[in-house]
């Protein structure tokens, strides 16, 4: 950033804008209210996803759950884990999985793995949770804590064990059914978690919780936005395999932007057509932008979220079809490389930008700017990632600072008054800045496909 500049700027709230595009100002707001507080109901779980409002908000002002639970889809779920299945059969044969942001009352993240727990081998299913949410509440799968005419103190949070699935019932066969009659009928199958000095029950940093995550193999689940860094630092210190989902705008942090570079987490394949449709209880009385809630089905559109994981599926592995730079100049459907006589280069960086994807010249082996979204079909063994623009240059590889003399006059020569125009923020190409690039070169120019690495 200029040198006068004291701080680094901060990132937007992640999603923020975008909810509140898609949504509309209440229901936005009530989004918000859910992201602190409803995984307050299911305490240090889930929090604040993207606020602006406190992180230490009570449980007081979210009384009316209801108006913000938002439930990740059985079939998302189902479809996600699939893909994964058709790259591996085995991924999950043989696992401990791990579902440590989760109410078994009412998670299909729970309902999926119990239902397929036989067809995918599972060692043993985990999920810890609060048991006080509303909906919980109204049909708990554990009659003992409904004893003594409902005056029973039920514990707050959960650790649930699933070793096995058999037929229960008698129906002849083994599904969800049987792990509700499983668990009402086996006490030892769960057990109370408590608080300890930092956390509260529950709690994915809690000790408790910890020493479960340490005895699992694969963690999938929808963990707390606004801790999403520190939730993926604490499996990537204990080397764990992963499934989870987050903020598209969590690769914008540099923790995560590293994981990233490094190869050690990628996006999954993702929901249809980049919309992520959660369910919320009846009777929620919220109102929604037009085009984003469906009565019919209770479904809410959100956009810009993604599942992250480091487990390996085919898509990562797909080459990604491109023209050579000459035909891009004569041929591509964008009018910012169409014509042109040659792709522009930074002032700042030593790359050429290409501002869409699927302009990358196929036949070019130096540095190029891409957009953010190039991660969507990044393939490891077609390209190497480099970095990427920030204030800090923390990958080398910027080739110009700008003064802070520079960025005030860079300022008044375009908008005619006085400020400041951080040319140290973002690539520069003839005085202006563009968007925010990830900077990256291909492997083995003028090679063919390279063999997949395993990871």
């Amino acid at each position: 950033m200029c040198t006068d500049e004291m701080t680094l700027r901060r990132h937007r709230a992640e999603g923020g804008a975008d909810v509140e595009r898609d949504i509309g100002s209440s229901a936005a707001e009530a989004w918000r209210s859910r992201i602190v507080n409803v995984w307050e109901i299911m305490p240090g779980m889930s929090s604040a996803r993207t606020s602006s409002t406190p992180a230490n908000r009570t449980l007081s002002s979210a009384k009316a759950a209801k108006q913000d639970e938002f439930y990740t889809q059985y079939v998302d779920i189902q479809k996600e884990v699939e893909a994964y299945l058709e790259f591996d059969l085995n991924t999950f044969r043989g696992k401990v999985v791990y579902c440590n942001c989760d109410d078994p009352f009412e998670s299909n993240f729970f309902k999926y793995f119990a239902a397929n727990f036989n067809k995918l081998g599972l060692k043993k299913l985990v999920t810890t949770s609060y048991d006080g949410s509303p909906i919980a509440g109204q049909g708990t799968l554990f009659p003992e804590y409904d004893e003594g005419n409902g005056k029973r103190q039920r514990p707050k949070a959960l650790a649930v064990v699933v070793d096995h699935v058999q037929d229960e019932d008698g129906d002849g066969a083994a599904n969800v059914t049987d792990v509700e009659l499983f668990l009402k009928r086996n006490k030892a199958a769960r057990r109370a978690l408590n608080a300890d000095d930092k956390y509260p029950g529950g709690d994915f940093r809690s000790a408790e919780c910890v020493a479960l995550l340490k005895e699992a193999d694969v963690v999938v689940t929808n963990p707390p936005f606004s801790l999403f860094r520190e939730y993926v630092a604490q499996l990537v210190h204990h080397e764990k395999k992963f499934l989870i989902i987050g903020p598209k705008n969590a690769v914008t942090y540099k923790e995560i932007f590293r994981l990233i570079k490094d190869t050690k987490l990628w996006f999954g394949t993702g929901f249809a057509n980049g919309n992520a449709y959660f369910s919320i209880p009846e009777g929620s009385g919220r109102a929604f932008a037009d085009g984003v809630y469906d009565e019919s089905t209770g479904l809410v559109k959100f956009r810009n979220l993604s599942w992250f994981t480091n487990l390996d599926h085919g898509r990562r592995h797909e080459e990604l079809p491109l023209m050579t730079m000459a035909d891009n100049l004569k041929f591509s459907k964008h009018k910012e490389i169409k014509g042109k006589a040659a792709y522009d280069r930074y002032a700042n960086y030593d790359a050429i930008e290409v501002p869409f994807t699927d302009a990358i010249p196929s036949d070019y082996g130096g540095n190029m700017g891409v957009p953010i979204t190039f991660l969507d079909k990044y393939n490891p063994e077609q390209f190497e990632i480099l970095g990427r623009s920030e204030n800090e240059d923390l990958y080398d590889l910027k080739t110009r600072v700008y003064s802070t003399k520079e960025c005030q006059e860079a300022y008044l020569n375009l908008f005619g008054k006085k400020g400041t125009y951080d040319m140290n923020a973002t690539p520069v190409i003839n005085g202006r800045k563009v968007y925010q690039r990830i900077f990256i070169r291909r492997r083995a120019y003028g090679a063919t496909k390279a063999t997949r690495s395993e990871d």
